[in-house]
C-alpha cells in the first residue's frame, strides 16, 4: 500500500503489507558545509538594508558537525553549525546593531532552510567604507 500511512503514523514500506519503515532506515540527508555557506552568505545580505557602493559581497564559512543530543521530532539527530560571516560596512554607521542583525538572520535563514541549530554566528567586519572619503575621491575626478 504505497503511500499510506501505518496506524502508527509511520509510512507503509511497498510491498509489505501493514510493515512500517522506522526512521533509521529511510535514509539519511547531508548538507554539504559549502551549501550552507551560501545560504548563510545570502541572508547577511538580506539582513544588510544597503551595501557600501564599492563593497564586496558578504562571504561565509561553514563548519557542519553532528549533535549526538539534539533531535528531531522523527528521532533524528540535528545537525549544528559554526557560521563565520566576512562582510564590508559603511562608516559612520551602527556597525552592533548591523552585526546583530545579521546574526540573527543567518541564525534564523540556516534554521529554516537547512534544519540545523548554529551554535555561532561570529561576524568579522573588514573593512569601513567612508562615505566621506567616497565624496573626496569623487570631488578630485570630476
Amino acid at each position: 500500500m504505497t503511500g499510506e500511512l501505518a496506524a502508527a503514523g509511520a509510512p507503509v514500506r511497498p510491498g509489505s503489507p501493514g510493515r512500517t519503515v522506522a526512521p533509521a532506515e529511510r535514509g539519511a540527508l547531508r548538507i554539504a558545509d559549502r551549501v550552507v555557506s551560501k545560504i548563510a552568505a545570502q541572508a547577511a545580505r538580506e539582513a544588510l538594508d544597503v551595501l557600501p557602493p564599492d563593497a564586496g559581497p558578504p562571504h561565509a564559512t561553514v563548519v557542519v558537525r553532528p549533535h549526538s543530543r539534539l533531535r528531531s521530532s522523527g528521532g533524528t539527530p540535528i545537525d549544528t553549525a559554526r557560521v563565520r560571516i566576512g562582510l564590508e560596512l559603511d562608516y559612520p554607521s551602527d556597525i552592533g546593531a548591523q552585526c546583530a542583525a545579521v546574526r540573527r538572520q543567518v541564525t534564523q535563514r540556516v534554521r529554516m532552510l537547512a534544519g540545523m541549530e548554529v551554535s555561532e554566528v561570529a561576524v568579522q567586519v573588514e573593512r569601513l567604507h567612508s562615505a566621506q572619503a567616497r565624496g573626496a575621491a569623487q570631488g578630485r575626478t570630476q
